[in-house]
């Protein structure tokens, strides 16, 4: 075993900001203007009717006092770097000098209204990174507007409907065909955009069998989602038939990538004969994930569905780039602009560093990590992997449960990964819900993380199980080293006691009959 970490968090008694300061305080102090400059501007630089009738209820602190706020707050929140293996969601590091070249203002200063001839450099970038989702993927062209992975999944479905409706058959067309282990997004995005889901039930090998997925496509499919490999890192041998079989009915087929670390570089989603796939560029391409955004779903499609993508394309003719808007089958806009272009820009970064060889690595580095992680967890008493028949090696994760250990110790998944934090490591990732495997969890090593990292993170995994056993109400009771202990979810539930806003915050205390005054000395 190795050193466990010893941790514990910065723990201040940190009032909100609106809640410091005294009168007078000030962290700049602007000069007044020049005489030309008054000269220049006349008697009335500002419109009246633009001009305050009150002084704005900002704190009045000086910049270290900032400086030294904002910091004890990083230090209670992002101050704990542990070990994140976060299933589901690639962590993979975020290069600081992809950041910096979203900083430039090259980028940075930029509008996406302003003439294409303004903006070559961005586009060259965003049609360099298409051509490179294409190699991967074998699609024919990309667009990066969706806002993340359930956007991208949406605008296969907006793309379904404008492709079926073009053809007469939207109202025949009303079925989508997923799993229950597929991505959430799928079928709630299918279920938005009108279609009614059917959701095959796993089977003996941990996937539905090709027969279950004949029985339920038809012509009234308009097509099927899937994710291969799945969260419990299986990847269906049986794919390609699946394709055949819904092909053979008329049905669209969409690939979701979310999964796609253990295997970029290693097959192409055209090659299975799929007409479209996303890719998430915050997950598998080093972008920052970032707490729930931002985020990009990267979507691409083969040309037969390419006319009905969202607009504006980004295209290329001789060496000039442009943004194709008249697309007069296009299922319109999923998101506004281009989307989050800053992401694609570190995505790109990402995809240039590592090249194809290095992509290749990587992939390889996230199975071998993944099936030593393994090896190690099922040597852990009271863990269990998810469908132990299926006895073939997992991808780039596996879902595990903590079922025999909660049913021998009462201690469970939530209690589990709030003890983890008292270690120094980010609390694990469980599942998506509903929950297929009892008492959940997902790790994924991905490339990133040693060996080191690796070990260190099964032995506190090991420790804690020990701990549910000989103590179990020091795991019950945690997160001991933390600045604050079990948040109440409760509060959450009666808006009399939360606020979005300072002002929301003195009224609603107001209203409970404290006053104003005394409330910017308790916040």
């Amino acid at each position: 075993m190795t050193k466990l970490p010893q941790f514990h968090a910065a723990k201040w008694d940190e009032p909100v900001v609106m809640a410091m300061g005294r009168p007078g305080a000030r962290g700049q102090l602007f000069p007044s203007p020049e005489p030309e400059v008054m000269d220049a501007a006349g008697p009335a630089p500002i419109p009246a009717a633009m001009v305050r009738r009150d002084r704005p209820d900002l704190p009045e602190i000086t910049e270290f006092e900032a400086q030294r706020h904002y910091l004890h707050l990083s230090q209670m929140t992002l101050g704990m770097m542990g070990v994140s293996l976060f299933g589901t969601c690639t962590m993979k590091y975020n290069s600081k000098t992809s950041e910096f070249a979203t900083w430039r203002p090259e980028l940075a200063e930029v509008h996406p209204y302003q003439h294409p001839d303004t903006l070559q450099g961005v586009l060259s970038i965003i049609h360099e990174f298409d051509t490179i989702l294409r190699s991967l993927s074998g699609m024919d062209q990309f667009v990066f507007q969706a806002g993340g992975g359930a956007d991208a999944a949406y605008t296969m479905t907006a793309v379904a409907r404008a492709y079926w409706a073009d053809r007469g058959l939207l109202g025949q067309r009303t079925e989508m065909v997923t799993t229950i282990q597929a991505h959430p997004c799928n079928p709630a995005t299918a279920a938005a955009a009108g279609f009614r889901v059917i959701n095959l039930p796993l089977e003996e090998n941990g996937y539905p069998s090709l027969d279950a997925l004949k029985a339920a496509v038809s012509d009234r499919t308009a097509l099927i989602m899937l994710n291969n490999p799945d969260d419990m890192g299986i990847y269906n041998p049986e794919i390609t038939e699946w394709v055949k079989a819904a092909r053979a009915v008329g049905a669209l087929c969409f690939y979701d990538h979310a999964n796609f670390n253990g295997v970029m570089g290693k097959l192409s989603a055209r090659e299975l004969g799929f007409d479209a796939c996303m890719f998430m560029l915050h997950k598998t391409f080093g972008a920052p994930k970032a707490g729930g955004g931002p985020a990009v779903g990267a979507y691409g499609c083969t040309a037969d569905l390419a006319p009905y993508m969202p607009a504006p394309i980004v295209t290329r003719t001789c060496d000039v780039y442009a943004l194709d808007e008249g697309r007069p089958k296009s299922c319109g806009k999923i998101r506004e602009l281009w989307g989050n272009v800053p992401q694609v820009v570190k995505a790109w970064a990402w995809a240039r560093a590592m090249g194809a060889e290095g992509i290749q690595t990587a992939s390889d580095i996230s199975v071998v990590a993944n099936n030593y992680m393994d090896h190690r967890l099922g040597q852990i008493p009271g863990l269990a992997k998810s469908n132990p028949g299926n006895r073939q090696r997992r991808m780039e994760m596996t879902r595990w449960s903590l079922g025999p250990l909660h049913e021998e110790t009462g201690i469970g998944t939530v209690e589990f990964a709030n003890r983890m934090a008292d270690y120094g490591i980010d609390p694990w990732w469980m599942s998506h819900e509903p929950w297929i495997v009892p008492q959940p969890f997902t790790p994924e090593a991905g490339e990133l993380w040693s060996k080191d990292d690796i070990d260190r993170w099964i032995d506190v995994v090991a420790q804690i199980a020990k701990e549910a056993r000989e103590t179990p109400d020091l795991v019950r009771t945690a997160p001991h080293n933390q600045p604050i202990a079990q948040v109440k979810g409760a509060v959450f539930d009666d808006p009399a006691q939360w606020a979005m806003t300072w002002r929301a915050y003195l009224r609603k205390r107001a209203g409970a009959g404290a006053g104003a005054g005394a409330e910017r000395g308790a916040a």
